[in-house]
């Protein structure tokens, strides 16, 4: 199918299936912005560059004490070496977290590229320290994975002057020549822009852009951009719709990640803190606990999208320890519970408290908070047919009719005999 250059066309190509079927999904915020590492709690910390403008900020403040008044933020490559860096190391520790696909931020607001570009020539990882070209050593270590690359790319940069004076032009020879230069170089299987909030997509030529990527990019088959190209398409036109931090917010109004998984399959996207760049000040009171970050996959999963989980490391190129920990708690579960998130698909929204449903192949996944033990009952139409299997236990689960529904009987099951924590999952099969 050819699309054309109008929403109308370009928003009936269909999510692609990987996408939906992948789930889980790793964030990478890192540059320069990583070198300071700070920002007021709370607040996003890779806008540093934009924060330390404003004299009467807690980012100046910090800024003018720890570097002075005549650092400039382009100061910070001579500490953005990347030393420890190793892609397979990070790769690995994503698979292992059980993410299939990872969103590498190749540009953010500051204009600053991680990987070699004509269009950001002496601006960029492999042109300065630490002459290194990140999206090349990341997608060759996804690439002997099952982990798709992806890459985040803002659309519009702070201080380029072009941008400022005529946007317009800009989209036309900056950013078009150069976001199809990172898709044909990189092949990413998604493409999250960001930073399209100040015009509307007319300004960017979103839908000429869209319709050469559906059309001519060698990736039109498999790539999956997000709904971020003008301030009026957030939740409304683009790929995928994008929530983050639970909301997503457009010219007019804010929907929340409940509004907008009615209209278009759907991502939510934030921080295991609340900063997406590593945040030095943030500590274990601001960071999500395992129990909690697996809540949200699975409520996310259960309303039928995805979850993109954030990861800022250090700019020695390190993840932070407990950013490891909480991936890896992740991985955990999902190594037990993952058989009714992957490929699955929203079945109804419980009317229950911390009950959950997907649905695969015929099969129904009810997912409860809480140790099973007892009898739980659940909004389902009970079906004889039905047998119940408790995902990483052995114990007999038995089901009978309830008056409100289905019931589960479940036997006394000693805590070490089960291989999950946090989230328990049954399944009924036929």
């Amino acid at each position: 199918m050819k699309y054309e250059s109008n929403w109308k066309s370009l928003d009936s190509r269909p999510v692609p299936q990987w996408f939906q079927d992948a789930k889980f999904g790793i964030f990478i915020h890192w540059g320069l912005y990583s070198v300071p590492g700070y920002a007021k709690k709370g607040d996003y910390a890779e806008w540093y560059g934009w924060n330390m403008n404003d004299k009467d900020s807690e980012t100046w403040k910090f800024h003018e004490r720890n570097y002075g008044v005549n650092f400039q933020y382009a100061d910070f490559v001579k500490d953005f070496k990347a030393d420890l860096f190793d892609a397979e190391e990070w790769v690995s520790l994503f698979k292992k977290a059980g993410a299939k696909y990872i969103n590498l931020v190749s540009k953010h607001h500051d204009g600053y590229c991680m990987y070699p570009t004509e269009y950001a020539w002496n601006w960029n990882s492999f042109d300065l320290l630490p002459h290194r070209d990140f999206c090349a050593e990341l997608k060759a270590a996804c690439d002997k994975t099952d982990v798709r690359f992806g890459v985040y790319h803002s659309v519009y940069e702070w201080f380029n002057p072009l941008c400022i004076k005529d946007p317009e032009q800009y989209a036309l020879q900056h950013l078009h020549p150069m976001l199809k230069e990172l898709i044909e170089k990189y092949q990413p299987a998604t493409l999250f822009t960001d930073g399209e909030w100040l015009y509307p997509s007319g300004v960017w030529h979103s839908e000429e852009f869209l319709q050469w990527l559906y059309n001519e990019s060698s990736v039109k088959d498999f790539i999956v951009p997000n709904d971020r190209w003008g301030m009026e398409t957030r939740g409304v036109h683009g790929g995928n719709f994008t929530t983050e931090y639970g909301f997503v917010g457009n010219a007019d109004e804010e929907k929340s990640a409940e509004e907008i998984q009615e209209i278009r399959y759907f991502e939510e996207c934030r921080g295991i803190g609340r900063s997406f760049g590593v945040n030095r000040i943030e500590t274990t009171e601001d960071y999500m606990s395992a129990a909690e970050l697996i809540e949200l996959l699975v409520d996310l999963v259960a309303a039928g999208g995805n979850f993109l989980l954030n990861v800022g490391p250090n700019a020695d190129g390190t993840i932070p320890v407990i950013m490891q920990e909480r991936l890896e708690q992740m991985g955990d579960w999902l190594a037990v519970n993952g058989e009714g998130i992957y490929a699955s698909r929203k079945l109804k929204k419980s009317k229950l408290e911390k009950v959950w449903y997907t649905q695969k192949d015929g099969k129904i996944y009810v997912f409860f908070a809480g140790f099973p033990f007892g009898e739980k009952t659940v909004d389902l139409d009970f079906d004889s047919a039905y047998k119940a299997r408790l995902l990483g236990c052995d114990a007999k689960v038995d089901i009978a009719a309830a008056e409100d529904g289905m019931k589960f009987i479940f036997p006394a099951i000693n805590p070490d005999d089960m291989k999950s924590d946090y989230i328990y999952t049954v399944c009924l099969e036929k």
